[in-house]
């Protein structure tokens, strides 16, 4: 990513040398996700947002000064408000199994349940492009195993 002989790279997030500590900034996120295939646009809030698998994921900051990275999925499969049972019985066990992403159930003001995974990683210290190129890396694949195995429970409901 960055490198000591691009120095002079004014308001590149990316310059400088690579094992420099950088600010988790919404630019430093958009400039490591440029170099992955699939586009990351912005969404009506501004939030950086991409399309994997059989999910969306979102690229977050939280926290008072923006320093906790966010990588929250939600799978594409909507279910039943009647399926939420074994919607959180799914998610019950996947968060008993797997350290990532945290899993949860949200219903919508339509009365559809998604089914939504969470991976939150505070960078208080700041970050390197690679140190967040990995976490970023690891949230995607984290995110889209689970709307995969999400995808899985459709059709399968229970008499």
């Amino acid at each position: 990513m960055g490198s000591p002989e691009f120095e002079d790279r004014t308001g590149d997030p990316l310059a400088g040398h690579p094992s420099t500590l950088r600010p988790l900034t919404r630019d430093l996120i958009a400039a490591v996700l440029a170099h992955r295939a699939p586009a990351v646009t912005c969404d009506a809030d501004g939030a950086l947002v991409g399309r994997w698998a059989a999910g969306h994921i979102w690229f977050l900051r939280a926290g008072d000064a923006g320093e906790l990275l966010q990588v929250r999925t939600v799978a594409t499969h909507a279910f039943a408000v009647e399926e939420v049972p074994r919607l959180h019985e799914f998610c019950n066990t996947w968060n008993r199994d797997r350290y990532w992403p945290k899993a949860f159930v949200h219903v919508d003001d339509a009365g559809q349940a998604r089914v939504c995974g969470e991976v939150i990683t505070d960078l208080e210290r700041g970050v390197t492009p690679h140190q967040l190129d990995r976490l970023l890396d690891r949230g995607i694949s984290a995110g889209c195993l689970l709307a995969d195995e999400v995808g899985r429970l459709v059709g399968t409901a229970r008499p």
